[in-house]
């Protein structure tokens, strides 16, 4: 339960974010994409809402899971479910 704080941009080395099916509400930080070296993003069945923000179309992502949750921009970053 809760957001997704902004200081997560300053973990310049997350590898892999995973917050499934956590309550999390509010929207995507665009901070999440200055993680260049984020390979894995995992945020299904939460309470997201907002436009994806569009810095995480620039990350490198291998995996990505933005399912289950209510965002009012219906594209998804390369690599990402939606």
């Amino acid at each position: 339960t809760g957001t997704i704080p902004t200081e997560i941009g300053k973990l310049s080395n997350l590898r892999g974010f995973w917050l499934e099916e956590n309550a999390v509400t509010g929207t995507i930080p665009t901070e999440v994409g200055s993680l260049s070296h984020l390979e894995t993003l995992s945020l299904y069945d939460n309470f997201l809402t907002g436009e994806i923000p569009p810095e995480l179309f620039d990350l490198s992502l291998q995996a990505c899971n933005l399912t289950g949750n209510d965002f009012t921009w219906n594209v998804a970053p390369p690599g990402c479910e939606l």
